[in-house]
């Protein structure tokens, strides 16, 4: 059995995995007070100190014990340049990871702590590593550098992308849907709290929206999307640069526009300024859809993924009616039903809705990883 993790700064979510079939999944929040644990389906508090008894809680929650795991799987969010694919971790891969904490600090030292954790609880137990920057890493350089001066972008200072775990598992899913064709030129969404784009181009990601950060690209949950950078510069002067930072990733996007980050809150507040954000919303993704498009030289297929990809039938219509010059149609029926295509069978393009499987796409890249090391 192989766990997989997606260890944050206060909370650990876990799911199990035997082969290709998920067992069970669970997650524990405010770790290091009062947490609250939740296992398949039960939910209950209890003191836990740190990562360790997280993990430790969970594992036994799930009627395990550490010994019956085969191996365990993490998400990090940035690997750099230099850390491109999945791979086992060894004392090199972790000092890389360590390295890349200043591209991403809120992230990075989360994700080492679940991987020490276990590690401290299992010092023998093979661990991998998938990194949610390493689908991006086919971008050509033209698309990654920023035009500033040579010893800045030596400082690592370019864009990365992101929700790169998604966009792989995407593409698997898409090429199943598709009869084992993936389309030439695909259009990927993944629209949730956190939101980007990604042109994926023969299977491989060409353009994303989000660059050095997840910050920039489109209008997201609490996130401004793409600012001036000037008009950063302001605000930093006026709030300092721990203000400005808490600004634009936490009282921004659909939260600073339209009073509440999430979408069903907005659709009920029936304000004019929840409308607003609405409209910013799906505005934005069709603009920046338009630099996507462009990037790959076309467009067969869009796939929608994410919490509100997946789900917001009404921001899926106004999304796509914003493409319909590139011949995209919804099928109204389909789209209500938020069925697995909802594309009409006179549209130009297909339309997919593609659940998120990032933990299934980490488990297996682990398991061939494994399956190869077994072989060699």
């Amino acid at each position: 059995m192989l766990l997989v993790v997606n260890a944050g700064s206060s909370s650990v979510k876990v799911v199990l995995f035997d082969g290709g079939a998920e067992l069970a999944r669970g997650m524990v929040a405010e770790i290091g007070g009062a947490a609250v644990v939740e296992v398949g389906g039960a939910k209950y508090a209890r003191p836990v100190a740190d990562h360790g008894a997280a993990l430790l809680a969970l594992i036994e929650g799930m009627g395990l014990s550490v010994g019956s795991l085969a191996a365990v799987a993490h998400r990090v969010v940035h690997g750099g340049a230099a850390l491109t694919a999945t791979c086992r971790v060894t004392a090199e891969v972790e000092a890389q990871i360590a390295a890349c904490i200043p591209l991403a600090p809120l992230h990075n030292p989360a994700n080492l702590m679940g991987l020490r954790a276990m590690t401290a609880l299992a010092p023998d137990l093979p661990q991998y590593v998938s990194f949610d920057t390493a689908f991006h890493a086919t971008n050509p350089e033209v698309a990654t550098a920023y035009a500033l001066p040579l010893a800045e972008r030596e400082r690592g200072i370019r864009r990365y992308g992101f929700h790169g775990i998604s966009y792989a598992a995407l593409v698997r899913k898409v090429q199943e849907m598709a009869g084992n064709k993936l389309p030439d030129r695909l259009l990927a969404l993944h629209l949730g709290n956190g939101a980007s784009l990604c042109a994926i181009h023969a299977g491989h990601s060409v353009a994303t929206t989000m660059g050095y950060s997840p910050l920039d690209g489109l209008t997201m949950g609490t996130r401004t999307g793409a600012i001036d950078g000037n008009a950063v510069l302001r605000l930093a002067e006026v709030h300092g640069i721990d203000g400005a930072a808490r600004i634009l990733n936490r009282e921004s996007g659909l939260l600073g526009l339209g009073g509440a980050s999430d979408m069903r809150a907005l659709r009920a507040a029936g304000t004019a300024e929840a409308a607003f954000a609405l409209d910013h919303f799906a505005y934005w993704a069709v603009r920046h859809a338009g630099s996507m498009v462009a990037a790959m030289g076309g467009l067969d297929a869009i796939a929608f993924t994410g919490g509100i990809g997946e789900n917001d039938r009404a921001m899926r219509a106004a999304i796509v009616e914003g493409l319909g010059y590139l011949g995209a149609e919804l099928d109204p029926a389909a789209n209500e039903a938020n069925a697995a295509q909802v594309h009409s069978a006179t549209s130009r393009v297909a339309i997919h809705v593609v659940p998120a499987e990032e933990e299934r796409h980490i488990a297996k890249e682990a398991m061939a990883i494994m399956a190869s090391e077994a072989s060699g």
